[in-house]
Formats: structure tokens, C-alpha cells, sequence
């Protein structure tokens, strides 16, 4: 099965607290809510302390035209993804020795916050040691899910070419989206919840040469699922307008997830001849702080087991599809046994989910 080498990051260069933000949207907001401060709630219960951005806070106090945003887009999604395939390839807590570039198969490049053809990975090409015919595989519109979709469909190349060892890119830079004249309660929300993140993650095929890997032992990724809730649009996503990416982000996602989710857990579970309870670890996707909840709620967890998400949208916010690659990395760093199962998982537009077995060798 193929298997998880390593992880690394690009990160944004602007760092904010929470009281930052806070402040700013009170700001922004007052004037079209009349009971602001019991909105700004959101602000200290999602538990968020603080969050990384492209662009420092002066930047957001001014209008931007759709140009602008992707533009600025575009010039940090190079700067940073270059980075991130850097440190993915060269980091000292996973390989003894850097991976060049020339080694890769395949790129699978995941965003939903920016556009640009030809896309990220290509330009990144240009900057870094790729093979000219190193294969491209962009991936747009997955939201939140795309990290772990990424995973999914890496894992399947894996599959197809056991020689293989591609690249995830993750790049998100959701504050690059931010509508300063959209007043609605989605904005407000999205504005105390999302943040920018950078990450790549390095997945081996079976027969793939990996004698410069660290780990005593790797999570090979057992199988997938992706599933779709039939006529669920409405529930996250993006409007997109003349100026730009308008989030879409339903209240009701929580209570999705405990109606939803649960059954679709443990009937993917049940292809593997396993159950909720023969999962030691839970590697989620952190969309916010009630959706983990959620996700213990209907799958009986231990809350031990969501700590590590916890932490890190404590320390990061919502990054889209990069964050759970931000959950993968601490747990790759963990001393984990042999034969311990873990579940992979996060949730996209459409309304969709992604999940993948792990099982650490």
C-alpha cells in the first residue's frame, strides 16, 4: 500500500491574533448589526488563538478588485507552495537526506481560494528541479475536503505506478477572498474562522526507492471514499461574483455531521472489516470547533482523540484543504506502533466527504 513520507509547509508571513480580528470586524461590522457584540461571540468560541495570513491587516482595510486578490494570489501561492515542496522534501524530521526534485512522478495541486492557468504547480516548476515531464494534476473547488481528496487521489496513482513517489500540494489563502461590503452573518463567520496555510505531503508507492526516509513507522493509507450528500449546494462553498469568491457557509453543519456522517464512517469502516472502536487515532480536518464536536458526538470518540486538530485551529484556524495536512504532521511525529488503525477525514462543498484508512507499518 502506498505510504506518507513526509510533511512540510509554506507559512504565511503575517501573523494575527484573535483580539486583532476581533477588532477589525467590529469595526467593519458595527454599522450593519445591531447586536454586534453578541455576534462577535464567534470570535472567543471557536477557540481560535491566533491565525497566519498573506497580506498584513492594513491590507484588508482597503478595497480590492477581483484582479487584485487573485493577483496577489497567484505572486504568494508561488512563494509560499515553493516553499512548502522545500521543506516537504528536505525537512530533517523525515528524511536523512533532501529528495531532489527530478524524483517526483507527479504534482496534485489542491485550491478553492484562487485561479490561475497555467496553474500553481506549473509556475512552481519553473523555480525548482522538476522534471519537465513530471505529470500535473490540478485539483479546484473541493473546499475544506481538498487536502485530504489530494491524499486520495495520490494514493491511487500509487496504486496504479508502485514506483512512484508524488507530491500534494496544498495551497489556500482564504483571507486573499475576504469581501470587505459583504455584510451578511457567512461573512462574519468565515471572518473569525479562516485563515491562509501552505502545506505539500510526500506520498511513496509500494516499490518507490525510499532508503532517505527517518520514521520507524509510516502511515500507508489501507483505502478511500469519497462521498457526495445528494442536493446539498447550499450547505458550504463559494458565490462568485463580479467581485470576486462570496463564502457560502451554512449554520447547519454540525447538525449535518451527527445525522450524516456517522453512518458513512462505519459503513466505510465495515469494507475493512472494522469498526469506529478499532480506530486509535482520528486525523481530522478541524472545520471548526462544533464540528468536532460533532464528529465525537456521532462516532463515540474519545475527546482525547481530536487534540491534535484541536490544536492546531487553535494555532492556525480553518485553512481550507491545507489543514488537515497541518493534523497529519503531528501525528507523523508521533511515535506510533505498528497495526494501528487511523481515520483520515474532511469535509467539502457539495455537500462531500473524504476518508482514508491508515494503518501505521
Amino acid at each position: 500500500m502506498p505510504k506518507i513520507i513526509s510533511v512540510g509547509f509554506g507559512v504565511p508571513p503575517y501573523e494575527l491574533t484573535q483580539q486583532d480580528t476581533l477588532l477589525f470586524a467590529k469595526e467593519l461590522f458595527s454599522e450593519s448589526f445591531k447586536d454586534i457584540n453578541r455576534l462577535l461571540t464567534v470570535f472567543q468560541n471557536g477557540q481560535i488563538e491566533k491565525r497566519n495570513f498573506a497580506k498584513d491587516l492594513s491590507w484588508f482595510q482597503e478595497d480590492h478588485t477581483f484582479e487584485e486578490k487573485n493577483d496577489a494570489f497567484i505572486e504568494s501561492a508561488v512563494e509560499l507552495g515553493t516553499k512548502a515542496i522545500e521543506d516537504c522534501l528536505t525537512n530533517k524530521n523525515y528524511v536523512s537526506t533532501p529528495l531532489p526534485c527530478g524524483e517526483i512522478e507527479a504534482i496534485f495541486y489542491v485550491s478553492t481560494s484562487g485561479l490561475a492557468t497555467p496553474s500553481i504547480e506549473a509556475r512552481i516548476m519553473n523555480k525548482l528541479a522538476f522534471s519537465d515531464h513530471t505529470k500535473r494534476i490540478p485539483i479546484w473547488g473541493l473546499g475544506c475536503a481538498g487536502g485530504a481528496s489530494g491524499l486520495s487521489r495520490a494514493y491511487e496513482y500509487c496504486k496504479a505506478f508502485p514506483r512512484a513517489k508524488v507530491l500534494v500540494l496544498s495551497i489556500e489563502l482564504c483571507s486573499l477572498t475576504f469581501q470587505r461590503n459583504d455584510r451578511s452573518k457567512s461573512n462574519l463567520i468565515g471572518t473569525s474562522l479562516f485563515a491562509d496555510g501552505v502545506a505539500a505531503a510526500l506520498v511513496a508507492g509500494d516499490e518507490a526507492d525510499t532508503t532517505f526516509a527517518l520514521a520507524k513507522s509510516y502511515p500507508y493509507i489501507l483505502h478511500t471514499q469519497s462521498t457526495l450528500m445528494p442536493n446539498s449546494e447550499d450547505v458550504m462553498g463559494w458565490e462568485i461574483k463580479n467581485d470576486g469568491l462570496f463564502v457560502v457557509f451554512s449554520k447547519d453543519i454540525p447538525t449535518i455531521i451527527d445525522s450524516w456522517l456517522g453512518g458513512e464512517v462505519e459503513s466505510f469502516l465495515q469494507t475493512q472489516h472494522l469498526t469506529s472502536r478499532d480506530l486509535k487515532h482520528f486525523v481530522a480536518h478541524p472545520g471548526g470547533k462544533k464540528v468536532l464536536e460533532a464528529y465525537v458526538s456521532t462516532l463515540s470518540l474519545n475527546e482525547n482523540m481530536i487534540a491534535d486538530s484541536l490544536d492546531v485551529l487553535k494555532n492556525h484556524g480553518n485553512m481550507s484543504s491545507a489543514t488537515v495536512l497541518y493534523v497529519l504532521d503531528r501525528f507523523m511525529k508521533k511515535e506510533i506502533s505498528s497495526k494501528e488503525y487511523g481515520l483520515l477525514t474532511a469535509l467539502g462543498p457539495g455537500f462531500s466527504s473524504e476518508m482514508l484508512l491508515l494503518e501505521w507499518r
